[in-house]
């Protein structure tokens, strides 16, 4: 068991919502407002099946389970 291992669910079923899921987490993590709103205007304007909702969350929680960097002091006085 490795420091970064992942429990595997499954593959997620549309790989195209997966990644959908995963840049949109990325775009949280980073605070870019702009891709947030452009990714949930996509996907208010497309039907979501379940299988696409479970693959968007797939994606976002690969991503979330990663953990972020911390952060460097600042050491200027």
């Amino acid at each position: 068991m490795g420091f970064f291992s992942r429990r595997n669910d499954g593959t997620p079923s549309n790989a195209e919502m997966a990644e959908l899921g995963r840049e949109y987490a990325i775009a949280k993590r980073h605070g870019d407002r702009k891709t947030v709103t452009r990714i949930n205007r996509q996907i208010g304007t497309s039907g979501m099946s379940d299988s696409d909702r479970t693959s968007f969350e797939q994606g976002r929680e690969s991503y979330d389970s990663i953990p972020p960097i911390p952060r460097g002091r600042n050491r200027r006085k």
